[in-house]
Parts: structure tokens; C-alpha cells; sequence
């Protein structure tokens, strides 16, 4: 008798145990907190003196990361130095047919610079985008590919394009030290991708972009053509331009390659990167101390918390205790949306 009525008492309890079960359940469902997890955000940073020299052996404890003026805490730290990858841009357009010996040979030097564990593409922009090498190592291939470009057969100058087509594409899935040096008289005509858009994309990349802007526009006579007589037009007039006509297109020419300077040194700014002109001293020196400075970077990075996971844009800033130091790193970053799951 005893052993049926313990059979009976467990069978009349399993209705109210397993309505326990669901309402715990339920609770543990409801009640329990919601885990987000949120992505890094890699924070590159070059820390120079005041004369543009890189400032090694900075620690951990000499920086301070702020998001949207609130001190964070630096979650990783990294000052080794790691093999670079490097996007090539070079403008090829018809625009720059002066100045594309210039601009190719401007890129071979800084092939030049580059090591073997070091890897590198090239890119010719024109009226389309042409990658006429993909990432390697090889510099013997980068000094062809650089020499094989010419110049569009079509009127065109996709420079936004190619920049966003390396950030989105080429550099998407790539880890470690990116950089884009993009050579070019700065001139757009044809993207899809607008100026903000791009400045955006670029500031949310990591990749530090390097401007080299090439002055064109201005009518080039070589040394061997010999001196220049007007021609007559029809009723027996000069078809060389009047004085005032040449000082208008001066003026014209020399807005736009101020409008393309500013696009440029913004590109180069939002990135943490740098804008140079090509009438520089020495341009070698300057993609050596590019080299240089890219391969001893200093990498931050930080986890936002939950309250900071809501799509919207935040300000960054980078300190560091070193006196007299002057610091390039990103200046912003675009949160994820908790409302989409991201």
C-alpha cells in the first residue's frame, strides 16, 4: 500500500512541478538581463614631436581615449611593429597627362620604401577604377603594374570612387596596418560616392590616408616647342585668348585646385592620415618618414558600453602625458543599432 501511494503523490505532482518549470521559465526569460555584445573600436594613433619625428616607446598608462568627453577604459594596446598593407591610388585621368610621369614615378619611390614582409596593390583611377595589382609582396610586380598605367581613353575622374572601393572591398576583411597614399591632382569628376559620404567611410576605416596632391590645370609648354604664334582665325582675329580671357581662366583653374587641396587635407584629417604636395623638397623623404611612422603606430582600442550602442555617431580623443607631443588618431566613430541586432 505504501508503495502506491507514493506513486499516486508523484503522479498528482507533476502538473504543479511542471507548471514551476515554465513559470521559471517565463521568469528567467523576462527578468534575466539582456547581453550585447558590442564591437571593438580599433583606435590607430601617431604620436610625433613638433618637428613631424615619431615618438617611440610610449606605454599603456601614457595615453588617455575619450569618447564623447567621458575617459574610457583602453581595452587593448599595441606599439609592436607589424608588415604594412598599402593601397597605391594613382590618377591617370586625362587631367593629369602632364604630370602622370610624375605622379608613377612618385609611386615606384614608394615601393621603394617598402620591406618584404610589407604588401602592397595598385590602383589607377580615371573614368573607372583599375586594379592593376592586388595585394602582395612582390615589388617587382607593384614597379610593373605602376609602369603599365596610362591614361584613360574616356573623359573621367572617379577619385572618390577608388578611394571608397578600397576601403569597402579591397581592405575590408584585411587585418593589421592599412594605409591608402592616394596621388592626384585632387579633381573629381563622376563619382557616385559623395564628399561627405566618403569622409565618413573614411574616418570609420582604419586605414590612415596619405594625400599627395599634384598641381594641373595651367597650359604646359615643353623646353623643345619653340616659341608660340597665334593663329588666325577666320576673319583674321588672334585665337589666342585675350588678356582678360587668360586671367579669368587663371582664376578659374586656381579655384579648383584650392577646392581640391581642401577635399584632400580633409580626407587625409578625418583619417588620422597626412596631406603632402608634390612640390615637396625631397618626396623620397617624405614616403620614407610615411613608411616609417605607419609601421610604428600606436593601436588603441575600447568596447562602448550598452548605452552608447544606438547608431548614432560619437567623438573620440586621444591624449597622451608626453609634453610638446603631437597626436593624429581618429576623431570619431559610428556606433552600432541595438534596434537592428547589430
Amino acid at each position: 500500500m505504501s508503495f502506491l501511494r507514493i506513486a499516486l503523490a508523484a503522479f498528482l505532482a507533476l502538473p504543479i512541478c511542471a507548471s514551476l518549470t515554465a513559470t521559471f521559465a517565463q521568469d528567467k526569460q523576462f527578468d534575466s538581463p539582456i547581453k550585447v555584445q558590442t564591437t571593438l573600436v580599433s583606435v590607430p594613433v601617431i604620436v610625433s614631436d613638433r618637428q613631424g619625428r615619431y615618438i617611440p616607446g610610449l606605454k599603456l598608462e601614457d595615453f588617455k581615449l575619450y569618447q564623447d568627453r567621458a575617459e574610457q577604459p583602453i581595452s587593448i594596446f599595441d606599439a609592436v611593429e607589424e608588415p604594412l598593407n598599402v593601397a597605391l591610388l594613382i590618377d591617370s585621368s586625362r587631367s593629369t597627362l602632364p604630370v602622370l610621369d610624375d605622379i608613377k614615378g612618385a609611386g615606384v619611390k614608394f615601393i621603394k620604401e617598402l620591406r618584404s614582409q610589407d604588401r602592397a596593390m595598385i590602383v589607377a583611377l580615371d573614368y573607372d577604377v583599375h586594379v592593376l595589382s592586388q595585394l602582395t609582396s612582390d615589388r617587382k610586380a607593384l614597379e610593373r603594374a605602376m609602369k603599365n598605367a596610362t591614361t584613360g581613353e574616356q573623359f573621367g575622374t572617379v577619385l572618390r570612387d577608388a578611394v571608397a572601393d578600397v576601403i569597402e572591398r579591397s581592405f575590408k576583411q584585411v587585418d593589421g596596418r592599412k594605409a591608402i597614399i592616394v596621388l592626384t591632382d585632387g579633381k573629381d569628376a563622376g563619382s557616385g560616392i559623395s564628399e561627405r559620404a566618403l569622409l565618413d567611410e573614411a574616418a570609420e576605416s582604419g586605414a590612415m590616408i596619405y594625400t599627395v596632391f599634384f598641381e594641373t590645370g595651367f597650359l604646359q609648354r615643353r623646353r623643345s616647342d619653340g616659341p608660340r604664334f597665334p593663329r588666325r582665325g577666320r576673319w583674321g582675329r588672334d585665337r589666342f585668348p585675350s588678356q582678360d580671357g587668360r586671367e579669368q581662366r587663371r582664376q578659374r583653374v586656381e579655384m579648383k585646385n584650392e577646392q581640391a587641396v581642401d577635399f584632400l587635407e580633409r580626407l587625409a584629417d578625418v583619417s588620422a592620415g597626412r596631406y603632402y604636395s608634390s612640390d615637396a623638397s625631397d618626396l623620397k623623404k617624405t614616403f620614407s618618414l610615411i613608411a616609417e611612422e605607419l609601421r610604428h603606430q600606436y593601436r588603441l582600442g575600447f568596447y562602448p558600453d550598452n548605452s552608447k550602442i544606438d547608431g548614432n555617431r560619437h567623438t573620440l580623443r586621444v591624449e597622451v602625458t608626453t609634453p610638446n607631443a603631437v597626436v593624429r588618431a581618429r576623431r570619431s566613430y559610428q556606433a552600432a543599432s541595438l534596434a537592428n541586432g547589430s
